[in-house]
C-alpha cells in the first residue's frame, strides 16, 4: 500500500514537470515578439547590372603626312588644346615653294583661258563677216581651231588647280592640327628630328577628348530582353567609390559573344556628367534602370509567402495575426510593390528563418 502511494506521488510529480515544461515553452514562444514591417509608400526600381570599363571614344593618334625636319613642337603632355590649333610643324620651305609655283601656274593658265576665249570670239566674228563662200570655209576652220585651243586652255587650268590642291595638301601634311578639343596625352617627337618615310606610320602626338566618357560592357543574355537604348544608368567605379556618373544606354550589339560559355551582348553607356578624375580603362559597373514605380505601396520580400501567382502575407491586426492574399507588382529584389490586399500603415509579419528557410523569390519568380 505504501509502495502504491509512492508510485502515485511520483507520477503526479512527473506529470507536473512535463506540463510545466510544455506550458513554459508555450509561454516562452508567445513571449517572443513578432518581427514586423510597416507597409509604406516608396519607389521601386528594377535594375540590371552591367560590368565593363570606361572608354574615351574620341582619341586621335596624330602624325605628319610628309617627310621632313621637325621645326616646332608647340605642345606638351597634359596641355589642353582646341579644335584647329597647330600642335607641331615641319620645316616646309620646299613645300611653300611648291605652293607658290602652283599658284603661279594657275594664274598663267587662267590668262591662257582668257586669251583662247578671246581668239574664239574673234574667229566667230570673222566667220560672220565672211565675204565669199570660200573664205567662209577657211574662217570656219579657224573657229574650230580656236575652240579647240580654248578647250585645251580650260583643261590646263583644271590641271593647274589640281596641282595647287596637291601642293597645298602636302603643305598641310607638314603641320599637325588638333581635330577636336582635347588633352595632349603623349608627344613622341622633338624639334630637329628627321621624319623619314618609315616614321610616318608612327604617331607623333596622342590627343584625347576627356569631356566625353563612355562605358563599354556586356549584358547577359538573360537580361538582354529588358535592356533598351535610351534607358537611364548609374555608373560606379572601383577606383573612385564616391563618384557616381549618370548615363544612358546608347548602343546594344545585335550580335552575341560567347565568353567563358556565357552568351552576352556588347553595350555602350554614354555618360551625361563626365567628372574630374575619370580615366580611360577604369573598371566600372553600370546599374541600368529597367522600370521605375514611384509612390507605391511597398513591403519587404521576406514578408511574402506562398507563390507568385497566389502570394500571401501575415498581417498583425489588434494583436492578432491574420493571413491575407495580396496582388504583387514590380520588385527590385529586396522590396516589392503591392497592388492590392494591404493598406499603408498596416504591419506585416516577417517570418522567422525557421518558418521561411528560403526566399520567396527563390521559387523562380521574376
Amino acid at each position: 500500500m505504501k509502495k502504491k502511494r509512492i508510485l502515485i506521488i511520483v507520477c503526479v510529480v512527473v506529470i507536473g514537470v512535463v506540463l510545466g515544461i510544455v506550458l513554459g515553452g508555450r509561454a516562452g514562444r508567445e513571449a517572443v515578439p513578432q518581427e514586423t514591417a510597416v507597409v509604406t509608400r516608396g519607389d521601386i526600381v528594377k535594375t540590371v547590372f552591367v560590368d565593363g570599363n570606361l572608354v574615351m571614344p574620341d582619341k586621335a593618334y596624330l602624325s605628319f603626312g610628309v617627310t621632313g625636319t621637325v621645326a616646332e613642337v608647340l605642345v606638351e603632355e597634359g596641355n589642353n588644346v582646341t579644335k584647329g590649333q597647330v600642335l607641331a610643324r615641319l620645316d616646309a620651305q620646299s613645300l611653300d615653294s611648291s605652293v607658290e609655283m602652283a599658284e603661279l601656274q594657275v594664274k598663267i593658265a587662267e590668262a591662257q583661258v582668257k586669251a583662247a576665249r578671246a581668239q574664239y570670239e574673234i574667229a566667230l566674228i570673222n566667220l560672220g563677216n565672211a565675204p565669199t563662200p570660200s573664205q567662209e570655209e577657211v574662217l570656219r576652220e579657224q573657229v574650230n581651231i580656236a575652240e579647240a585651243n580654248w578647250s585645251a586652255a580650260k583643261l590646263n587650268l583644271e590641271i593647274a588647280k589640281l596641282n595647287l590642291e596637291t601642293a597645298e595638301l602636302n603643305l598641310e601634311k607638314a603641320v599637325i592640327v588638333a581635330p577636336f578639343d582635347g588633352m595632349v596625352a603623349d608627344v613622341s617627337i622633338t624639334e630637329g628630328q628627321e621624319i623619314s618615310t618609315a616614321a610616318l606610320a608612327t604617331p607623333a602626338i596622342f590627343l584625347v577628348d576627356t569631356s566625353k566618357i563612355e562605358m563599354s560592357g556586356f549584358i547577359d543574355e538573360l537580361d538582354i530582353a529588358t535592356v533598351k537604348v535610351g534607358q537611364e544608368a548609374s555608373i560606379s567605379l572601383d577606383a573612385l567609390p564616391d563618384t557616381e556618373v549618370k548615363g544612358k544606354v546608347t548602343f546594344i550589339s545585335p550580335i552575341g559573344t560567347n565568353r567563358a560559355g556565357i552568351v552576352s551582348y556588347a553595350t555602350t553607356i554614354t555618360s551625361e556628367n563626365a567628372t574630374e578624375g575619370l580615366r580611360d580603362g577604369m573598371t566600372a559597373t553600370a546599374e541600368v534602370v529597367i522600370e521605375r514605380r514611384t509612390d507605391v505601396l511597398v513591403i519587404p520580400n521576406k514578408a511574402i509567402q506562398g507563390t507568385w501567382e497566389n502570394p500571401i502575407v501575415k498581417v498583425l491586426v489588434d494583436g492578432q495575426i491574420e493571413e491575407r492574399e495580396i496582388t504583387l507588382g514590380l520588385t527590385d529584389g529586396t522590396n516589392t510593390e503591392v497592388l492590392s490586399g494591404l493598406e499603408e500603415g498596416e504591419k506585416v509579419v516577417l517570418p522567422a528563418s525557421a518558418e521561411q528557410p528560403y526566399s520567396f523569390f527563390d521559387l523562380g519568380n521574376d
